[in-house]
């Protein structure tokens, strides 16, 4: 799983949430940092109101945490989500010594990325494309 600060990192670059269930989320800033949410149809989920879209904690009763707004939740991407973002630029994934390597190729110019993980390596390519369109 990536980092909270890495996914700050890709929020910060352009990348939009657009909620699922299965997807994980972290609340950092509320002393939630270390805790990782999990959309799902039965306990959390997004809801559509006047305001606005926020996520609604249903049958919550360890905290009182009734819901969240969407910009207050951070999305933390998994592998095949980070991998289904880089879309047909991805080449290749490949394990070192160090770690992982992911291969892309934009506009005919190939680039490698590597880190301990497979996410953080994908995640790594992902802010490259999100830099080079300018998002």
């Amino acid at each position: 799983m990536i980092s909270v600060q890495l996914a700050r990192q890709l929020r910060e670059a352009g990348l939009e949430w657009k909620p699922g269930p299965g997807d994980r989320f972290a609340i950092p800033d509320r002393d939630l940092d270390e805790d990782v949410f999990v959309l799902s149809n039965m306990t959390i989920e997004v809801h559509t109101l006047p305001e606005g879209r926020v996520i609604g904690f249903n049958g919550t009763t360890e905290w009182a945490l009734d819901d969240v707004e969407l910009d207050e939740a951070l999305w933390l991407p998994r592998e095949d989500q980070l991998r289904e973002l880089l879309g047909a630029t991805f080449q290749t994934l490949r394990r070192t010594g160090a770690g992982w390597e992911a291969d892309i190729t934009l506009l005919g110019e190939s680039r490698t990325f590597g880190a301990a993980t497979v996410e953080e390596a994908y995640a790594a390519a992902l802010l490259h494309l999100l830099a080079a369109a300018g998002l």
